[in-house]
């Protein structure tokens, strides 16, 4: 991963005037992360929706890091994150990103982001960076889990099974992703009351070589399924279920921490556990390896979870 973040300038288009739906002008994984710079520690952006009405927490959590990116010092790379999601963003409207210079130490620097619709913030995020150093390792060891290439696509059988739901979620369109069977050889055992999952993850296009984009699609792509995995006792991801969810679920807050140099256009193991539910809150874990094994980012999010209770019709 590059030390200093480069501006690639096909995250710096213009957005076109009028309303329109965020993911009209997605061609690849990249125009996700686009977003314009309107003054001096000013940015706009545009995000698709996660939900209906809802613009996707990852991608304004990935959109708020590019932000903060363009402001930092030369030879630093992002080592975590932190983030809070307070109002739910509209896909349908831009959302301006608003970096404050919190502080350019020597080794570290620190930025928070405010994200900004209708003159109300929305999600707040802080960023921590670093220069490298070196030092002692260790890690978890990777389950040894069959190879995402052995996996089916998933994207089909969804188009298939709830088109409508499918075409409204063209955002996700533009990357990989392969769910590991529950009963699949080398697995960990579940722990009773602790649901896990494991999913191969990567975008669908190439990155450039530029290690701010790549810790910025490893943001967005956190955001899939870790909240699904606190749900998984009540039912199965968006992506694999064609009937209606028994939830409402929205991001609460989303932390991160990147261990180890990463590329998010190749595949990555992603392992998540949820370890509690209560008081309308379900807690996940997550970790992210690399092929080779090595543990590259982990990440922690609470969400909001709530039983859906059938609409009431009003008596002839």
């Amino acid at each position: 991963m590059a030390d200093a973040p480069t501006r690639d300038h096909r995250t710096d288009q213009p957005e076109q005037a009028g309303e329109q739906p965020a993911d009209a002008g997605v061609r690849s994984f990249l125009d996700l992360l686009r977003v314009e710079e309107l003054d001096e520690n000013l940015y706009r952006g545009r995000c698709h929706a996660g939900a209906p009405l809802r613009a996707f927490g990852g991608q304004v959590a990935a959109q708020a890091l590019i932000a903060s990116g363009r402001t930092l010092p030369a030879g630093r790379a992002v080592h975590s994150l932190h983030g809070y999601f307070l109002r739910p963003g509209d896909p349908t409207r831009p959302i301006i990103y608003q970096v404050e210079r919190i502080r350019d130490g020597l080794s570290y620097a620190t930025r928070r982001v405010t994200a900004v619709q209708r003159g109300e913030a929305i999600f707040t995020l802080s960023a921590s960076v670093k220069r490298a150093e070196e030092s002692g390792e260790r890690q978890r060891t990777m389950p040894p889990v069959p190879a995402p290439e052995d996996l089916p696509d998933p994207l089909p059988e969804w188009a298939r099974a709830a088109p409508e739901d499918f075409d409204r979620a063209a955002g996700f369109h533009s990357l990989d992703i392969r769910f590991i069977p529950p009963d699949a050889p080398g697995l960990p055992p579940e722990v009773e009351g602790v649901p896990q999952q494991f999913v191969w993850l990567r975008t669908g296009s190439p990155l450039p070589d530029d290690g701010l984009l790549h810790v910025c699609a490893l943001t967005y792509l956190s955001d899939l399924t870790l909240a699904a995995t606190s749900a998984l006792h009540l039912q199965p991801h968006r992506f694999q279920r064609s009937e209606p969810p028994l939830l409402t679920m929205a991001s609460l807050d989303h932390a991160m921490w990147f261990h180890r140099p990463f590329r998010a256009d190749e595949w990555l193991l992603f392992a998540q556990r949820s370890p509690s539910v209560s008081d309308g809150r379900g807690l996940s874990l997550g970790e992210f390896y690399s092929r080779d094994g090595q543990l590259v980012a982990s990440a922690v999010q609470e969400t909001l979870l709530r039983e859906r209770r059938p609409s009431r019709h009003p008596s002839a």
